[in-house]
């Protein structure tokens, strides 16, 4: 039997201090979210691993230590709002509600969304909201977003998403462009200018509903 409690404290100190994340809001955000909830029941024992981990339905969810990267990237801050682009089962999501005032989770897969949705009545995350639609479209109605995360790789980030974005906005993702290495990137707003910086090597999993296009320009 797994002590959960106990791999998610090994996760913590095994995985992310050790791999430069120090932001401790963060910290304690994946120390209080428990991933186990959001994984999928055949893989219980490799949910505190780094893998990236079958939610079902063919998705991942990213390894613990690429998400806490990506996240500590955009700073987020308790007034903020953000976009988690590709939700899952909602552990991104969960995570980014630690840091953020309110999180709208969207999600293609009808299924997974009803899963997130049960995740989050479940450990009373109350300010992450569930929304159904093309991933590769955003949810502008909510827009503009303080923060957008895709923990997941996409073959450009799209225009549609930047757009997205509030001044001052950041976006983090993980852009392979088909070479088989991708690179984990912070896409910021800034004056109304999009640019990009590369934050380290890395591949993880394909976020469905990416066709690959043009996107932005740097």
């Amino acid at each position: 039997m797994v002590d959960f409690t106990q791999a998610r404290q090994n996760m913590v100190d095994c995985q992310l201090r050790t791999n430069k994340i120090v932001d401790d809001g963060l910290i304690d955000a994946f120390l209080n979210v428990p991933r186990e909830l959001f994984v999928d029941p055949d893989h219980l024992a490799v949910a505190y691993t780094d893998i990236d981990v079958p939610v079902g339905n063919e998705r991942k969810m990213v390894e613990p230590m690429v998400l806490a990267n990506l996240i500590q990237a955009v700073s987020a801050q308790p007034h903020e709002v953000a976009l988690d682009v590709g939700c899952g089962t909602g552990y991104s999501s969960a995570i980014l509600a630690h840091l953020v005032t309110t999180v709208v989770a969207l999600e293609t897969d009808k299924e997974l969304a009803t899963k997130a949705n049960n995740n989050f009545t479940n450990l009373a995350v109350d300010n992450a909201v569930v929304v159904e639609g093309e991933l590769n479209q955003g949810y502008a109605t909510q827009g503009p977003y303080d923060i957008i995360c895709i923990a997941g790789s996409v073959p450009a980030v799209p225009k549609t998403l930047t757009d997205q974005l509030a001044e001052g906005g950041r976006l983090c993702a993980v852009v392979d462009d088909g070479t088989g290495q991708g690179k984990a990137v912070l896409v910021l707003n800034r004056n109304d200018e999009i640019s990009q910086r590369v934050l380290f090597d890395i591949s993880v999993f394909a976020m469905p509903g990416f066709e690959v296009e043009k996107g932005f320009e740097f």
